[in-house]
């Protein structure tokens, strides 16, 4: 039949009968065992069975899934390298019971100059703040500014088991009790213990961004099929594998070690929406054509799980390797992100492979309407607009992939201008918190480093030629008399710079450098600055060894799918060039659109590890689809057919995508939103321009040459 792209030479090439598909899934000896296994979900018992078990697995997965929480790590421990200078001056202050505070900056200020009654009631603010529970040691202050216009206090906060959490409260707790009867008289906390809660508060929208991510997808399948089902059976598959892979994650958190951060919660909800949405696509397109050929739904179903599942499988595999990967990482909020969102995307991979054909199956044709598919009718081909790209590609295919790469390469060249070394406290955030406020009332009225200094961990032996190189080096403003804790002591020293700042850290540096020249010294420094330098250092490393690791993964993966050595190099190459360019309008619109200070150390990894594995999925898709119709049809017109095919589709994909994780920017944090904008312009990229022109060109250029050494896809 016209327009179906099956014709019945396939299906008797297939070695598929309509005797083929009955009950539970497969008879006859056509069908191997495990095509056998795959059809199940389309049997008329079978997807009984299938919906029961899902049932089962979702009573218990519903009730774990709301626990993630519970598991979550968000102390420095979670975070920090986990073999960091830093890290190790955080194990050994526990002698000196400062292993786990955390200072909160507050400030007083009043433009006309501070009077009597405002001192006093930072006073008596101070001795209130020493009730709060998780408050350790004296209280410091308040102390006034040298112009008279401010007064500072500094209190060491007790993180606890809570983590972040806990110092949310506490911050609040110091708040209620500062901004009271405040007569005009400006309060703000600020410093490490103040961003933390404001970090917290804004990762708490989570909830929100759940909901938005799926109205996002609710909305695209919606004008993609314009049906009130589809998108609900969709909706119904994603929220419970999201179910279950919340549940699986937080049992593994909870009892086998696995570490998840707030951080990972949310990306896991994206990463889930976005790829197991893609994989409903892929797997409708195809049973929307089957339908057309098979009177039967089961028989339907069991053609399309046939000949999708490879694809999807391919591409789940892809994406999760490529996120096992980042358990090489030295940072650990980067190695636990890995495993939970492998998780995720396999059990969405799935959920989209048994309880969605099983639900699909359930509704038959009517989980189309009101434009139900009829038996002999033809089945949408895809849209004039993929075949006429299609012939123009055709008629100069060569001219077409140089011009595309070299104007891909010319976006890459901005890339150059990223800055991934880090952002500093006030640059975290979309919006203007109480902090980032009161972060600039104390630079302009105290030295910038006051209340949050450098800590040094060394022998107690070698107390005063530690504190005497100490306070050589340029950058720190004063050092505190050493603290003696049986065989150590700690010190601490007051930066002249902000303690966020590209200056501090390489004071930190130079601290370092003094510090370990000590004979018989054994001297660690360690602060928030030390944690930000080790945390920049690492993800450095981490992008030189991860990033050709996953390629590496991923071109092996391509091979075995493809049993070709041509093809998966091509792919690849398209991948990284696409890759280059997102990174650089990324880096342009950053800086000179949304006038970001930077990115995230980490930002440039992750941002590859989603790119390369979410970009290169589309190019499966098409790929798959080009080998399997090249055995009839020749390479180059399979590359046209197969661009018509699935254009739709793999468009509609990519919208839901992208649009997933630009709903990330519903978060008032820099990380989130640069994340999500770089993925999405990514996945769109790859949509649009690299799979629909770049590969299409590359293939009606190759020719059979695609699949070598094989003479035949």
């Amino acid at each position: 039949m016209k327009g179906t792209g099956v014709k019945g030479s396939d299906l008797r090439g297939s070695g598929l009968k309509g005797s083929d598909v009955n009950g539970s899934g497969a008879k006859g000896s056509g069908p191997s065992r495990a095509a056998a296994w795959l059809t199940v979900p389309a049997g008329r018992r079978g997807k009984w069975v299938v919906l029961a078990l899902w049932a089962l697995l979702l009573i218990p997965a519903l009730l774990l899934a709301g626990r993630l929480g519970e598991a979550e790590q968000n102390d420095n421990a979670a975070w920090l390298p986990s073999g960091a200078e830093s890290t190790a001056v955080v194990q050994r202050a526990a002698a000196f019971g400062a292993a786990d505070t955390v200072p909160a900056i507050v400030l007083y200020d009043r433009p006309t100059g501070i009077t009597a009654s405002d001192l006093t009631k930072a006073q008596a603010d101070a001795a209130a703040f020493g009730s709060v529970e998780a408050v350790v040691g004296a209280v410091q202050g308040p102390v006034a500014s040298p112009d008279g216009k401010a007064l500072q206090t500094v209190v060491q906060l007790r993180k606890g088991k809570d983590g972040w959490e806990g110092l949310g409260h506490s911050v609040d707790a110091l708040t209620a009790i500062g901004a009271a009867h405040a007569d005009g008289l400006g309060f703000h906390v600020t410093g490490p213990a103040g961003y933390a809660s404001d970090s917290i508060k804004a990762f708490g929208a989570g909830g929100s961004l759940t909901t938005i991510t799926a109205i996002v997808v609710v909305v695209i399948l919606l004008l993609t099929y314009r049906s009130p089902w589809l998108p609900l059976l969709s909706l119904v598959t994603v929220g419970g594998a999201l179910a279950v892979a919340e549940a699986a994650v937080f049992l593994l958190a909870r009892y086998a070690g696995l570490v998840v951060n707030k951080q990972t919660g949310f990306i896991l909800v994206v990463l889930v929406f976005g790829a197991a949405t893609d994989y409903a696509l892929l797997l409708i397109a195809r049973y929307r054509e089957e339908l057309a050929v098979h009177q039967d739904p089961h028989e339907a179903m069991a053609r399309a799980l046939r000949r999708c599942a490879p694809a999807i499988t391919a591409s789940a595999a892809t994406v999760a390797a490529g996120l096992l990967l980042l358990v090489l990482a030295e940072l650990n909020s980067t190695r636990g992100m890995g495993p939970a969102c492998a998780i995720g995307v396999l059990v969405g991979w799935l959920a989209m492979l048994t309880l969605m054909p099983a639900l699909l199956v359930a509704c038959g044709r009517r989980a189309f309407w009101p434009r139900r598919p009829e038996f002999g009718a033809a089945a949408p081909d895809g849209g004039r607009i993929w075949t006429h790209l299609g012939d123009a590609i055709a008629r100069r295919p060569r001219t077409v992939w140089i011009g595309t790469a070299l104007a891909l390469g010319a976006l890459a060249l901005g890339s150059f201008s990223l800055r991934a070394d880090g952002l500093a406290d006030t640059e975290q955030f979309t919006g203007h918190p109480q902090t980032a406020v009161g972060k600039q009332i104390q630079s302009a009225h105290f030295p910038a480093g006051a209340g949050d200094p450098l800590y040094v961990v060394a022998g107690a032996d070698a107390a005063e030629p530690v504190r005497a190189a100490l306070a050589g080096v340029p950058g720190v403003r004063a050092v505190s008399p050493p603290l003696p804790a049986g065989s150590q002591i700690l010190l601490s020293a007051e930066l002249s710079a902000d303690p966020s700042s590209r200056d501090a850290m390489h004071t930190v540096a130079l601290a370092r450098t003094a510090v370990h020249a000590v004979p018989g010294a054994d001297a660690l420094v360690g602060g928030t600055t030390a944690i930000a330098l080790d945390t920049r250092d690492a993800a450095a490393h981490d992008d030189a060894l991860i990033i050709p690791v996953v390629l590496l993964t991923v071109l092996l993966i391509l091979a075995v799918l493809l049993r070709s050595a041509v093809a998966p190099l091509l792919l690849i190459g398209t991948v990284v060039l696409s890759f280059g360019a997102a990174l650089g309008v990324s880096a342009l619109v950053f800086r000179h659109l949304f006038h970001f200070a930077g990115t995230d150390a980490s930002f440039p990894l992750l941002a590859f590890v989603f790119l390369v594995a979410l970009g290169v999925d589309y190019n499966i898709f098409l790929v798959t689809r080009i080998r399997e119709d090249a055995r009839t049809l020749g390479t180059r017109r399979a590359a046209r057919t197969a661009l018509t095919a699935t254009g739709g589709v793999i468009t509609s994909a990519g919208l839901v995508l992208a649009g997933t994780f630009a709903a990330m920017a519903s978060l008032p944090l820099v990380f989130a939103a640069e994340l999500g904008f770089a993925v999405a312009f990514g996945v769109l990229l790859d949509t649009l321009i690299v799979r629909s022109v770049l590969v299409t060109a590359l293939t009606l250029h190759t020719g059979p040459r695609l699949w070598w050494p094989a003479r035949h896809p």
